[in-house]
């Protein structure tokens, strides 16, 4: 009897990326290992969206459209070339009106893209209905998506076999037009029994011949039993990726599933192990020059209680570690739990991951419940769509107080619709505002992105990439001419501490000294502000990103002085108390620190 044939979409170049190096992997680097995944046989690819798309605009100073055509160019015109979109979000961290999601399937069509997964964090089938029709509308192949996870101990009511049928079975009877259905477990929490027993449903009520898929990650250790069970219970398709971007926070390697397949009647997409392994060698030198955090590589037994996602856990470590507290990490890990059980049990998957992350990390930094990170509360509000339960009552209250927003029960699409900042108007003035050129693909970039889309547009966006090169190359000590060892400090941004309080110097290295170019935000040039007064310090790290009040000002408690992008969140800045702003003591685009002044009332 003829082996089964299961289809393999290879991750590596999007959720492989995405899951390891926060999406920053430059496309020159890469193209050759897509060249040599040709060669393996490798006919199915998911190759953008999700996360990948902003990562390229945010930190690699390229344009994920150009990419996605270089890409097709590779593989050819037959290759199955898939994305990920979140419902109604698409690509956006935010939701997006009946326009920008139109546009979205009509540019990823236009630039290669074969097959778009779309999927929605909360389950909210009416997120879907629209944007799996504008796929299907624009030509593309659709792939209708149940989000999984397991909850922490104790909670009930989402997330077991009924609840997956029932989103299931809304899916079937909605009209949505698709082509396949996925069922994604973005953590890897999900348990092989519940994964078995939710493909054995699915595989009873859809149609014959319906093809079924299963997405997980290694996050939890228990993905390779996850993708077995599901082989048993009658999947079609399963995701893997190459070495050294699989395993740990990603998919399963190829060679493993391979390897835990053999002598099984399965035929994982007709890969066969001499190619792979080769395929894998040039991976593996691609990537050699880039920095592997150690966490993306590890599986961690916690997962299960905090369900982070492989493809949201790095992208936070790294942006920790831009911020120096890569030390608090598992303490944010830890108040996941309490942020999961009280928020309505939105499946851990972007761009709910992320809200997650960002009150977690809120509830450590600042107090619990003392901040509300804008997304979480828009999302316990009702703004993204209905959560799977009702989240807990108080945090309701909490976030309609600190937003200034009342729940609602409004449709999404009919809120982003009545929105005027979501429309295609409102950033085609933006783009001929900055002069420049209004092109759909420009038009997308910049309401998918906002200001950091605009400054790539404008071509002064900056490569943030972790090479182990550029590391070398910035470490403190150094010889000269005389042989005669040096200690330099380097050029770039430190954090120092005088009498317990924080400052944070930017050093540049001259040819015969360092010279200090700012302390506390302050340039050198700038007369020295009075202490007298009331200091008002960041309570989390990141960069200022807009000045709302000047020195001089009268403001009142709880008025706005400044904005901080931190951890991709708006932090506002608020006086304490009423009084007279007496300094600003940064400027905007300032790197600041946990507990540095930021500005002085009296």
């Amino acid at each position: 009897m003829a082996k089964k044939f299961i289809d393999i979409m290879d991750t590596t170049f999007r959720d492989g990326f995405q899951s390891v190096f926060g999406g920053r992997v430059l496309m020159d680097d890469f193209f050759p290992a897509v060249e040599a995944a040709k060669h393996a046989g490798i006919t199915h690819f998911e190759f953008g969206g999700g996360a990948r798309f902003q990562s390229l605009y945010f930190y690699l100073n390229e344009d994920a459209f150009t990419m996605m055509d270089r890409f097709r160019a590779i593989v050819g015109p037959d290759a199955n070339l898939q994305t990920l979109a979140r419902g109604v979000n698409t690509v956006m961290l935010d939701t997006g009106s009946k326009e920008l999601i139109d546009l979205h399937a009509k540019m990823f069509k236009k630039h290669g893209t074969t097959t778009i997964r779309n999927f929605d964090a909360l389950n909210d089938v009416e997120n879907l209905k629209y944007s799996g029709e504008r796929i299907v509308h624009h030509g593309l192949k659709h792939e209708v998506v149940v989000t999984m996870m397991d909850l922490p101990p104790g909670c009930f009511g989402a997330h077991d076999v009924a609840f997956y049928e029932k989103t299931l079975r809304e899916i079937l009877d909605s009209g949505i037009p698709y082509n396949s259905i996925c069922f994604k477990d973005a953590s890897g929490t999900s348990s092989p029994k519940k994964v078995y027993e939710t493909i054995k449903m699915a595989r009873a009520l859809v149609p014959e011949g319906t093809h079924l898929r299963l997405h997980t990650h290694e996050t939890a250790g228990v993905s390779v039993a996850a993708y077995l069970a599901a082989l048993e219970a009658g999947i079609d398709g399963i995701d893997m990726a190459a070495s050294p971007v699989s395993g740990g926070t990603s998919q399963p390697d190829i060679l493993t599933m391979l390897h835990a397949t053999k002598g099984m009647d399965y035929d994982l997409g007709g890969l066969e192990i001499d190619k792979i392994l080769a395929y894998e060698k040039v991976v593996a030198h691609c990537l050699d020059d880039y920095f592997m955090p150690p966490e993306a590589t590890m599986v961690s037994p916690l997962i299960p209680f905090s369900p982070m996602p492989g493809g949201a856990l790095t992208a936070n470590t790294q942006m920790m570690r831009d911020n120096n507290i890569l030390d608090r990490f598992p303490e944010v890990i830890d108040a996941m739990r309490e942020v999961v059980e009280k928020g309505g049990y939105g499946t851990s998957v972007t761009p709910v991951s992320q809200f997650y992350f960002q009150q977690a990390l809120n509830n450590v930094m600042q107090g619990p419940w003392k901040a509300i990170a804008p997304g979480y509360g828009r999302m316990v509000l009702g703004y993204f769509g209905k959560t799977p339960v009702a989240p807990d009552p108080e945090v309701v209250r909490i976030a309609s107080e600190k937003l200034h927003l009342e729940p609602t029960t409004e449709k999404v699409l009919d809120l982003t619709d009545a929105d005027e900042t979501k429309s295609l108007a409102h950033w085609i003035k933006i783009l001929e505002k900055e002069g420049i050129e209004t092109t759909e693909e420009n038009i997308f970039i910049a309401a998918a992105c906002h200001e950091k889309g605009i400054t790539f547009l404008k071509g002064e966006a900056e490569v943030n990439v972790r090479k182990k090169s550029d590391m070398k190359c910035a470490e403190p000590t150094q010889t000269n001419q005389n042989n005669e060892g040096t200690n330099s400090m380097g050029t770039g941004s430190y954090t120092v501490v005088v009498d317990g309080q924080k400052f944070s110097v930017q050093v540049a290295e001259g040819d015969a000294n360092i010279q200090v170019t700012a302390v506390n935000g302050e340039s050198t040039s700038t007369p020295k502000t009075s202490v007298d007064g009331t200091t008002i310090k960041a309570l989390l790290p990141g960069a200022v990103w807009k000045i709302v009040a000047n020195p001089g000002q009268s403001v009142a408690e709880g008025d706005v002085i400044l904005i901080l992008e931190s951890m991709k969140m708006e932090i506002d800045v608020v006086a304490p108390k009423g009084g007279v702003v007496r300094s600003i003591n940064v400027n905007v685009n300032d790197k600041v620190v946990e507990g540095q002044v930021v500005a002085v009332i009296g």
